[in-house]
């Protein structure tokens, strides 16, 4: 991809292609799609409308929170990073939750924690 717009088309290819045809054990064979419409859970997205034109400021608090699946690998890939993790989340879904305050990264399955490692943001 050499332009913006052949990454925004191909990225969004991806992902229609992903969540629509690849199963998962972990989901009970489902694909990401159908896994999801059996929770009926709502899906929030940022608004458009109001996005930067500038970098934003670090912020100084808050908390962020990725979904990420964990291969057999046992690595947890934060914006390019690397975490190794404990064997017990291997392909598992986990949420990672960035806590900017305290400059930590938390790692979550099933809404229990499991690790949690220093992120420094500033």
């Amino acid at each position: 991809m050499e332009t913006i717009n052949e990454l925004r088309t191909g990225t969004l290819a991806f992902e229609c292609r992903h969540n629509s045809r690849y199963r998962y054990s972990k989901l009970g064979g489902k694909t990401p799609l159908k896994a999801l419409a059996t929770t009926k859970a709502k899906l929030r997205f940022p608004n458009q409308k109001g996005k930067p034109q500038d970098r934003l400021e670090k912020p100084d608090s808050g908390r962020y929170h990725l979904v990420r699946l964990i291969r057999s690998d046992l690595r947890l890939n934060i914006i390019g990073e690397l975490f190794s993790v404990p064997p017990e989340v291997k392909l598992e879904y986990v949420v990672a939750t960035i806590d900017v305050k305290e400059q930590k990264l938390k790692l979550f399955l099933d809404k229990i924690q499991v690790d949690e490692f220093d992120y420094k943001l500033r």
